[in-house]
């Protein structure tokens, strides 16, 4: 992978040695000892999801993250099975298990009356999710590729034509919860301006949102015109959802990594709060396996975590005894194997712990597959979920700004 910064470096933690150069004479007291080094990888071990009669979740694929209430909530995208799509899985983290499933989403009479009803109905490609700070029972969704839709009426089209990227515009559709019901209550169309080269890429849009305190809402991009992961913003004001129009984005300017190859999209995030700190955005880079944590107040270069990702297999371990001889046709499985290809599509900050959920690449997904036990969940797109705690020198360098 290769770098270039604009600015100053990208931070990234690996294991490194203190080589400490000069001479010593016999009486000089030993160094003081030092913390141990960071690993360059963090693996983390993750549990599938399961539906409430224990059956294995069927190509749900899970889009966005949110903790609320002590469950997680994801949503599917418009590729997932039809009896998944336009709708929220409540998910115990304890155990992996989706405990109530609400949907399909209604629409409320100005949703089915706006320009944007016929693709909210059949196949919305929902990407993320937020929950509105100031009503616990409101989520915020964002839609990304519409290309299945077609084309807006002629009508519409003139109105929602300037997009500042695809003919289709990107949509932030509020979602009102009632007890067990879903209703879409409001819909506004994004507006890139020009000038931030956004380009037209239907299915490399907006996949990751996250409220800061003071109501601004981020929008992490795919990938622009030239190739590169961007942030975007938007002020959801008390008004807000009282307009009908172009709700318009503007570049936050945040130090993000810059990449001369390759694409590198962030597909899901978090705001994570610092005392006496604007805080910091903590992202999933799905294609590099890592988590970006990006200083809000610009001080700091964003910070790269590597991670590594396993899926347990069900087989048991008695301690001190071996597992079976691994053969060409019967691999050995341990209790957990490493994925070839998680594909991290939502985090969700739980306090001192992030989650973290997949969202199974269907181009890849089955090259996970090498112990047996797993097949039937991998070759049903079945995604898992995955925590770690947030380490405290992780940290350590915006602390030291206040």
């Amino acid at each position: 992978m290769l770098l270039k910064y604009s600015s100053l470096p990208i931070v990234v933690l690996m294991t490194s040695a203190l080589l400490v150069l000069g001479a010593c004479s016999p009486e000089t007291s030993p160094p003081e000892q030092k913390e141990p080094a960071q690993p360059s990888v963090y693996t983390v071990q993750g549990q599938w999801l399961v539906e409430s009669d224990g059956s294995i979740m069927q190509d749900p694929q899970t889009s966005g993250l949110v903790m609320q209430e002590g469950l997680l909530v994801s949503v599917s995208d418009g590729s997932a099975l039809e009896e998944q799509r336009r709708r929220l899985h409540f998910i115990d983290p304890a155990s992996g298990i989706v405990v109530s499933k609400l949907g399909p989403m209604s629409m409320s009479s100005q949703v089915r009356r706006s320009c944007f009803a016929a693709y909210l109905s059949d196949e919305p490609d929902f990407e993320a999710l937020v929950v509105d700070p100031n009503d616990p029972n409101v989520f915020i969704l964002v839609t990304e590729d519409a290309t299945r839709t077609g084309a807006l009426s002629p009508r519409c089209q003139e109105r929602f034509s300037q997009t500042g990227s695809t003919a289709y515009p990107t949509l932030l559709v509020r979602v009102k919860r009632d007890d067990e019901s879903l209703t879409m209550t409001h819909v506004r169309p994004l507006q890139y301006p020009l000038s931030l080269n956004v380009g037209d890429f239907p299915n490399d849009g907006i996949e990751a949102m996250a409220f800061a305190p003071n109501g601004t809402l981020y929008l992490g991009l795919e990938k622009d015109a030239a190739g590169q992961p961007r942030l975007f913003s938007v002020p959801v004001t008390a008004d807000f959802w009282q307009q009908n129009g172009f709700a318009e984005v503007s570049d936050p300017m945040l130090r993000l990594p810059q990449f001369e190859t390759g694409n590198h999209p962030i597909n899901g995030m978090d705001y994570l709060p610092l005392a006496g700190h604007a805080g910091l955005l903590i992202a999933a880079a799905r294609n590099d396996n890592q988590l970006w944590l990006i200083d809000l107040s610009r001080q700091q270069p964003t910070q790269i975590i590597q991670l590594a990702f396993e899926a347990p297999t069900g087989a048991q371990i008695e301690p001190g005894a071996r597992a079976e001889t691994p053969s060409e046709t019967s691999p050995r499985c341990e209790p957990f194997e490493l994925m070839d290809n998680a594909s991290l599509e939502g985090v969700a900050v739980d306090g001192v712990r992030l989650w973290l959920i997949n969202d199974p690449w269907k181009r890849n997904y089955l090259k996970n597959i090498v112990c047996e036990s797993n097949r039937a969940r991998y070759e049903a797109m079945s995604p898992l979920i995955y925590s770690l705690p947030i380490r405290a020198e992780w940290l350590a360098m915006y602390r030291s700004q206040n």
